[in-house]
C-alpha cells in the first residue's frame, strides 16, 4: 500500500526506562554495578565460561521476578499504538533493548535486539526454548532437543552481535517517524538509530527522565516518567501534532 499523508510508518526503540516504571531495576546502577555485580562477572562471554554459576544464578533470580511484574501505562499505550497504526494502513516497528517481556504481555510485536529473559540457548545445537517454569538459581536446564547439560540466557552480552540488526534497519529506512523512549542513548548500536533516522530526514521523537546523550536540538524531547508521559506523546505523533522541541 501507498503512504499517504495521514498514514504513519512508525519505529519506536524502547530502553530501559520504560521497564523501571514497573518497578525493573535498570541494569546499570549509578555506581557502575548492575545489583551489586562489575559488568565483567554477570554479562560477558568469558563471564560464563569462567564461572557459569555465578552468571546463571544472577540471571535466574531476574528471570523468576517477571511474574510479579506488570505493564504499565507506557507499554498499553505503545500495544494500542500498534493497533492504530495498523488501521490507518501504516507500519509499526517496535524495537527493544530490554529482555524483559514486557511489551508482549501488553501485545506488541517486538524486535528484541538484546533476547529475552524467558528464552534460553543452546550453544551446543542452537535450539531457543521458551521457559517459564525452571528457575531454581542453582539448577542448570539442560537442552531438550540435543541434551547437553547446560543452556544459557539467551541474552545478548557485551562483546556479541544483537539480534535483527537488518529489519531494524529496513524499518528505520521506511519510517516516518522514529520514536526513542527510556534509553540513555549510551549503548550503541541502538544510540546510533535516532541519528540514523534524523539523518534521514525523519521526524524523531525522545521521551526520557532526563536528557539522553545523542539528543539533538532537531528531536521533538518530551521529559518525564515514561508511564506519564508516553501515552500523550503517542496521541502527538499520531495526530501529527508538533510542539518542537522542549
Amino acid at each position: 500500500m501507498t503512504a499517504n499523508a495521514t498514514q504513519r510508518h512508525l519505529v519506536v526503540l524502547t530502553g530501559a526506562g520504560i521497564s523501571v516504571d514497573s518497578g525493573i531495576r535498570s541494569y546499570r546502577g549509578a555506581d557502575g554495578l548492575w545489583e551489586g555485580h562489575r559488568l565483567e562477572e554477570v554479562a560477558t562471554p568469558e563471564a560464563w565460561a569462567r564461572d557459569p554459576a555465578t552468571v546463571w544464578r544472577f540471571y535466574q533470580e531476574r528471570r523468576g521476578a517477571l511474574a510479579g511484574i506488570e505493564p504499565n501505562a507506557a507499554h498499553r499505550a505503545l500495544a494500542e499504538a500498534e493497533r492504530r497504526v495498523a488501521r490507518g494502513g501504516g507500519s509499526f516497528t517496535l524495537v527493544s533493548q530490554n529482555v524483559d517481556d514486557l511489551h508482549q504481555r501488553a501485545g506488541n510485536d517486538v524486535l528484541a535486539m538484546h533476547g529475552q529473559l524467558l528464552e534460553l540457548l543452546c550453544e551446543v545445537c542452537g535450539a531457543v526454548a521458551v521457559d517459564r517454569e525452571h528457575l531454581d538459581p542453582h539448577a542448570f536446564v539442560p537442552c531438550g532437543a540435543c541434551g547437553f547439560d547446560r543452556l544459557r540466557p539467551n541474552v545478548v552480552w557485551f562483546g556479541e552481535l544483537p539480534h535483527h540488526l537488518d529489519a531494524i534497519e529496513r524499518a528505520i529506512v521506511r519510517c516516518t517517524d522514529f520514536v526513542a523512549i527510556g534509553t540513555s542513548g549510551v549503548v550503541y548500536p541502538a544510540a546510533g538509530m535516532l541519528a540514523a533516522a534524523r539523518e534521514l530526514g525523519r521526524r524523531t521523537w525522545v521521551q526520557s527522565l532526563d536528557a539522553p546523550e545523542n539528543l539533538d536540538p532537531a528531536d521533538r524531547f518530551r521529559p518525564g516518567r515514561a508511564a506519564e508521559v508516553v501515552p500523550g506523546l503517542i496521541d502527538e505523533v499520531l495526530g501529527g501534532r508538533s510542539k518542537g522541541v522542549g
